[in-house]
């Protein structure tokens, strides 16, 4: 067999469809790969830098060349106003996000969530400059629909690395930044009332109560939302003792300090 022949990787390891396969390997130039299983044979991309390899222009990839070309032009003009990216441009820096989306998929099933969320960030950058400097309408808004799915893995990853890490309480911050920014861009998109409903937020619910399971109960501010709650049905005999309760709590806490 040719050793250029592809069956030369994929023996032993099917395609399964509906999975994602992937794994870790050393390349030739002793570099870390990252490997996908698909249906017609393997992707392989670097674990670094743009996926494919390539410097496009002598840069790190088109997104930081486009960077540097904005900056460079308000330096000479004091404003970015003016500055525009081309369809084919736009179309060029839509096809190495594709590129990004294929590793950070990749990479969030092996669990390596700072880098997931090292790429999402990367695409959320490149749907701000396409929706900030495309000429054509069509190119500002190409991949808008895809940015409520890439806040909610920017999100997941940041809460499931600092989860890691012990820190449930950033962790949830960082799932409830991540729903707030999801419900941002539907309210931005005149629908408002359909964020609590999509499959993003959803993931990101399930995550928050999963976190919560490891967080200390928050006496005070369980007592406070019974308190509002009696109130609000009229039960006053409830409220006065849990009005109660709270004081002494507070008493407790001011003894200890």
């Amino acid at each position: 067999m040719s050793a250029k022949d592809l069956r030369l990787v994929t023996d032993g390891w099917p395609y399964e469809p509906g999975q994602v396969s992937v794994r870790r390997v050393r390349g030739a130039d002793n570099r870390v790969k990252i490997q996908m299983r698909v249906d017609l044979g393997v992707l392989q991309m670097e674990a670094r830098g743009r996926p494919d390899g390539a410097h496009p222009h002598g840069c790190d990839s088109l997104l930081q060349f486009q960077k540097e070309r904005i900056e460079a032009y308000r330096r000479r003009n004091g404003t970015d106003l003016g500055f525009v990216l081309d369809p084919v441009e736009c179309r060029e820096i839509r096809d190495e996000a594709l590129q990004y989306y294929q590793r950070y998929l990749a990479n969030f099933v092996l669990d390596d969530f700072d880098a997931v969320a090292e790429d999402t960030q990367r695409n959320l950058d490149v749907l701000d400059m396409c929706s900030t400097y495309a000429a054509e309408d069509e190119d500002r808004f190409a991949l808008e629909p895809y940015r409520p799915y890439i806040l909610m893995m920017h999100a997941q990853s940041l809460a499931l690395a600092t989860m890691s890490r012990g820190d449930y309480r950033a962790a949830l911050a960082q799932v409830q930044g991540g729903m707030r920014s999801i419900r941002d861009v539907f309210t931005r998109h005149g629908r408002a009332g359909a964020w609590r409903r999509s499959s993003e937020i959803r993931v990101l619910r399930a995550l928050r109560r999963e976190i919560q399971r490891y967080l200390p109960a928050d006496r005070v501010r369980l007592l406070k939302r019974m308190l509002k709650k009696a109130v609000r049905l009229e039960k006053y005999e409830e409220a006065a003792r849990l009005r109660d309760q709270l004081v002494d709590i507070e008493q407790q806490d001011h003894s200890q300090t």
